[in-house]
């Protein structure tokens, strides 16, 4: 999309009520935070919470990667500077950094938070040893607190479920699921047995050089002969015919309706996809017999130790803890 695209969305989505926009430095080499920027400077700038993102490599330079200090710092002003801003919502480290100890990028961030910089810090991409760590570091360091986990999190990826959410229900930390629609995957476009050309997305392209598959865009063999999906999305559009709805906004409100999640990440490159989008939040839900058929059918085998885990406190009740140790993924 261009400059003028983008903006007709932009306003479309304000138009419709949204308050929430994440970007990241290194979505097209910061022409993303560029479009932002152009737009957000003609509105009410505390009318909107703007998230950006730090860590990934912007030049060549050996500095200008990473979560150093010298890389966070300098990022972090040249993010305020595209986007036209004085101040950062919610300011995210994209992945971890194993050459970086996590102190040295939590002190960094405190510094832009007693700056003015930043108002909130907040995650993204992390294992649930790497997010503990984080977590423990900021209540006895003192650090700013964690708000938020981006997470990919959708009916076709569930695995934050069994640790990282497990740390976001026991510390009080929101979830922004990105990806919802995996894709596509979860927009019921696709059929059995028929491989999608270029013109049909992320998904075609990939489909047509599976060396070009990532997270956000899965390899179409991986899915073309598994019974698992395609029960799946018989289910949904099931569901979407049950409740006059389409099957991405299925998918989107099957997110919302889930405790840990806050809002969620979409990314829409048309009005239309944008309405369709919104539309999953608007005045209605799942029923029980809906969101318990979706579970099941998406849900995970659980592997050790959660398997044994469940088990032997299948019968453990703590009243003072409401958030057991992964009690059911169809709950959580």
């Amino acid at each position: 999309m261009n400059k003028e695209e983008s903006h007709k969305i932009l306003d479309r989505f304000a138009s419709l009520g949204g308050n929430f926009i994440d970007t990241a430095n290194m979505y097209s080499l910061g022409v993303s935070e560029s479009i932002l920027g152009e737009w957000l400077v003609r509105q009410k700038r505390d009318d909107f919470v703007i998230a950006t993102k730090v860590r990934g490599s912007m030049k060549a330079g050996v500095n200008d990667v990473g979560l150093g200090r010298k890389h966070i710092m300098s990022s972090c002003l040249e993010s305020l500077r595209r986007l036209q801003t004085d101040h950062i919502d919610l300011y995210q480290i994209h992945w971890w950094d194993d050459a970086v100890p996590p102190e040295e990028w939590l002190g960094t961030l405190r510094d832009l938070v007693s700056a003015g910089r930043v108002r909130h810090i907040g995650v993204s991409n992390l294992c649930g040893w790497q997010l503990q760590k984080v977590v423990d570091l900021c209540q006895y360091e003192k650090f700013p607190p964690v708000v938020s986990l981006q997470q990919q999190y959708n009916l076709l990826c569930r695995h934050p479920e069994f640790e990282e959410f497990q740390v976001c229900k026991n510390e009080g930390i929101s979830v922004l699921p990105w990806s919802p629609l995996k894709g596509g995957m979860l927009t019921g476009k696709y059929r059995r047995g028929v491989r999608p050309d270029a013109s049909a997305g992320r998904i075609g392209v990939v489909a047509q050089d599976e060396s070009l598959a990532m997270q956000i865009a899965p390899a179409w063999s991986q899915y073309e002969e598994k019974d698992h999906y395609w029960r799946l999305m018989e289910a949904m559009e099931k569901v979407a015919k049950e409740q006059g709805k389409t099957i991405s906004q299925v998918a989107i409100r099957w997110l919302l309706q889930k405790d840990v999640v806050s809002s969620v990440i979409i990314g829409a490159t048309s009005k239309q996809q944008l309405e369709d989008n919104v539309a999953a939040s608007s005045a209605w839900c799942l029923n029980k017999e809906q969101m318990d058929e979706l579970d099941k059918l998406s849900d995970l085998d659980l592997q050790y130790p959660h398997a044994m885990v469940r088990l032997v406190n299948k019968d453990r009740v703590n009243l003072f803890n409401p958030y057991p140790y992964v009690k059911n993924t169809q709950t959580i």
